[in-house]
């Protein structure tokens, strides 16, 4: 479990890599303007489809079901599941995709009341809408590598995808449109290519392919499992929606400046969360299917005391870099100086929900494993309705920062409360149990932190900043952090430091 996460991980950290790169791209060509503001927001409508379908659970609802066959030996019965799974969901979304792209015009009135070009709008959404054929479809063709235990070929989806729309957007740079069309068109061939081409190859190595047989149809399993999560929506799913919907409502550019402090938020959120959520739940979900109750709870404990810990770095840090590292990467062309000071701004006070996002990854998976849906989707969904009064009272409060904290202040709320029904669920002695980990990391990251900012703030000039500066300043801050926080941890001798060493679960 460590190897994979460890597989993940530098998977997903290379998929932020080239996300930020993608992003810097856009933000030199278009700039924090209503161009980039369009570009973010004709994803928003397309990914409903994903919401439709419970797409962004798709590997969740169909590993336990596959799982379960595995772990009996039969082979058969899992392409079954696999084969009316895979033809189910095909149908729905490629008629889903017809209807969305006939209603274009009347969603975007709907979701959009305040943009400033409508009908330009109507055009970017139906340009990148069948990227979602190809994501759906393959996250069922990584759910069978993933139960598999097969890490390699899926990590290359995000990647491939990202490579796509930076592609796309030089291409278009090099055509002289350096437009949101191009980078969409992008978008478009590398989910083709990557999240379905690639995962199509991966998933024929497994054995677990299609099969003419009628029986053993496991639709009715995958609509048990998946409707709670078609019917309520995690506030972590929708985090990214709210910012493109309340965008709108701030001054040109909000949507585009939250986007660009929230995605290099989810850097560290996916090297650490995300991949110790990806890489933990086919062995979660084996634990659940054998019914070894007891394992499975302390594996869940252990991997999320080394998250939590982990992620306690990793907020430090991030909160030390932010305006040299948004200087290094964003702040080129039509990106300012004045734009540079606004999203390392949103970044602080975003890098505060990264230990939340690393409890809920793993806590949500635990549910997940063992089939009970309903828990986490109950939750999600009452914070998700939360969230949106929040958001707009601390707009009214605070502005632009305004959504950034309620984005941040939700996201810690939904963690507690998965952390209470974990609670409610395996015993409140995991939870103590997780306790200390969280006091040590966020003690060491407090002190590291501490230090890290006296020196960036010391170095820091007036003013704007060159990229030599940025990066000299950056590597400062950021080593003189991971010491502080190593050594710290070292004075409390933090067991959580050795295991994470180890790469052991």
């Amino acid at each position: 479990m460590g190897t994979a996460a460890v597989v993940v991980a530098a998977s997903v950290l290379l998929s932020r890599l080239l996300g930020l790169g993608r992003d810097a791209l856009l933000a030199a060509l278009i700039g924090v303007d209503a161009e980039a503001d369009l570009y973010f927001d004709a994803f928003l409508i397309p990914d409903m489809l994903n919401y439709l379908l419970a797409g962004a659970y798709l590997t969740i609802t169909l590993v336990p079901i596959l799982s379960r066959h595995l772990e009996s030996g039969d082979q058969e019965r899992a392409n079954s599941a696999f084969t009316s799974v895979f033809r189910f969901v095909s149908l729905a979304i490629l008629g889903l995709t017809v209807v969305m792209w006939v209603f274009a015009g009347t969603l975007v009135d709907l979701v959009f009341p305040e943009v400033a070009e409508p009908d330009r709008l109507v055009s970017l959404t139906r340009l990148v809408l069948p990227a979602q054929i190809f994501l759906v479809l393959g996250a069922l063709l990584m759910a069978v590598q993933y139960t598999h235990k097969r890490f390699v070929i899926p990590a290359t989806a995000p990647l491939i995808y990202n490579l796509g729309i930076i592609a796309g957007g030089l291409i278009g740079w090099a055509a002289g449109d350096p437009s949101p069309e191009a980078f969409l068109l992008g978008a478009v061939a590398g989910a083709a290519i990557g999240n379905f081409g690639l995962q199509w190859m991966g998933a024929r190595r497994t054995g677990t392919w299609f099969s003419s047989s009628r029986e053993g149809s496991a639709v009715g399993e995958y609509l048990v499992l998946a409707i709670p999560l078609m019917i309520g929506q995690s506030v972590a799913v929708l985090d990214e929606q709210f910012v493109r919907f309340f965008g709108q409502f701030g001054d040109e550019g909000s949507t585009a400046a939250l986007s660009f402090a929230r995605r290099l938020n989810m850097v560290p959120v996916g090297v650490i969360a995300q991949a110790a959520g990806v890489a933990a739940f086919p062995f979660l979900a084996s634990l659940a299917a054998r019914g070894a109750s007891e394992e499975l709870v302390e594996t869940t404990g252990r991997a999320a005391r080394k998250t939590l810990f982990v992620a306690a770095l990793a907020t430090a840090g991030l909160i030390v870099l932010a305006r040299p590292a948004v200087r290094l990467i964003y702040q080129y062309g039509e990106f300012t100086a004045a734009d540079s000071e606004l999203v390392a701004t949103l970044l602080t006070i975003y890098a505060f929900s990264i230990p939340a996002w690393g409890m809920h990854q793993l806590l949500v998976r635990h549910f997940y494993a063992k089939r009970r849906m309903w828990t986490p989707v109950i939750i999600g969904t009452v914070f998700s309705l939360v969230a949106i009064p929040i958001w707009l009272v601390l707009y009214e409060a605070m502005g632009v920062e305004g959504f950034a904290l309620a984005s941040t202040l939700v996201m810690i709320g939904y963690a507690l409360g998965m952390l209470i029904a974990w609670g409610f669920d395996s015993g409140w002695a995991a939870v103590r149990r997780l306790a200390p980990a969280f006091a040590r990391g966020m003690f060491s990251a407090a002190v590291a932190g501490g230090l890290g900012l006296l020196l960036v703030d010391r170095l820091l000039p007036e003013g704007d900043i060159g990229v030599w500066s940025a990066l000299g300043i950056g590597l400062a801050g950021g080593v003189t952090t991971l010491a502080a926080f190593l050594a710290v941890s070292a004075l409390l001798r933090a067991p959580e430091m050795r295991e994470v060493m180890r790469l052991r679960t």
